[in-house]
């Protein structure tokens, strides 16, 4: 009868490894005292990473003491070649003074006009204001620029 062949994978015999000697290992590094190290550095970054971290958030995100203003333009109309009447609505706190810069822009988007504004406090949150502001040339459009407290 013919031999059937056999299905078994030979397996090889473990090859030894010299063991490394105390010399080899200090030369590079793999002492237990340098594993050790190693540990205490990397918790050592990663405490000062989450600090960081955690004073970024509070600084940028969890500060509630500044006040926001929202001005946003409503409509502009074109007066003559050298004024334009821009009416826009303010958001700003109570009771609180603050001044505003509009803007008038020709068809290059080149500032042709600028005035600056006091608003006074108001017991009203929102608020309306229609400003002429004159111009150097021809405006094509006019529009508040920037509203802060003063």
């Amino acid at each position: 009868m013919p031999a059937t062949p056999s299905t078994e994978i030979p397996v090889a015999a473990p090859v030894a490894v010299p063991a490394e000697s105390a010399e080899l290992q200090s030369r590079y590094g793999r002492t237990p005292r340098a594993r050790t190290r190693d540990k205490r550095s990397l918790w050592a970054l990663g405490g000062i990473f989450a600090v960081v971290l955690t004073a970024w958030v509070v600084w940028t995100g969890l500060d509630g003491a500044s006040t926001v203003i929202e001005a946003n333009d409503t409509r502009h109309s074109i007066i003559d070649d050298n004024s334009v009447s821009v009416t826009f609505e303010v958001s700003m706190p109570v009771n609180s003074a603050s001044t505003c810069a509009v803007q008038a822009l020709n068809e290059s988007f080149t500032v042709v006009g600028w005035k600056i504004i006091e608003l006074p406090p108001s017991a009203q949150y929102n608020r309306s204001f229609t400003e002429i502001v004159r111009t150097t040339e021809l405006p094509n459009t006019g529009l508040i620029y920037e509203c802060w407290l003063s």
